[in-house]
């Protein structure tokens, strides 16, 4: 079991930035991939960004609504995986999730609000 701690929500103008953070209980190392997922009210959960491993560098993939905006990374040395937001706009107002894929099994942290007011 791994648990994921997210922190770093709040609240925000439109065209502001955030920065999430996602503390995993095990080494990153460990986790192939390492992402966010979010949930807005009365929607469904839907990806966000992933990165994982591809070789020599990282693989990304960003959900469209968001790309060019959002920028997923991972911090080897401090074992924390990032997700800044920029340009936010008030449809990004959701519970952010973290997520872990170690071998075959899938985790989530318990999400961090992020408001952005229209």
């Amino acid at each position: 079991q791994v648990r994921l701690a997210e922190s770093g929500g709040g609240m925000v103008q439109p065209g502001g930035s955030l920065r999430l953070s996602c503390a995993p209980s095990a080494s990153i190392h460990s986790l192939t991939t390492l992402g966010w997922d979010r949930q807005a009210p009365g929607k469904e959960r839907e990806l966000v960004a992933r990165i994982s491993d591809a070789g020599v560098k990282d693989h990304k993939e960003y959900h469209d609504s968001v790309a060019g905006r959002f920028t997923i990374s991972r911090d080897f040395a401090k074992n924390v995986a990032y997700l800044q937001m920029n340009s936010l706009k008030p449809e990004d107002t959701a519970v952010y999730y973290c997520y872990a894929k170690q071998n075959w099994d899938e985790f989530w942290g318990e999400g961090t609000l992020v408001t952005v007011p229209s």
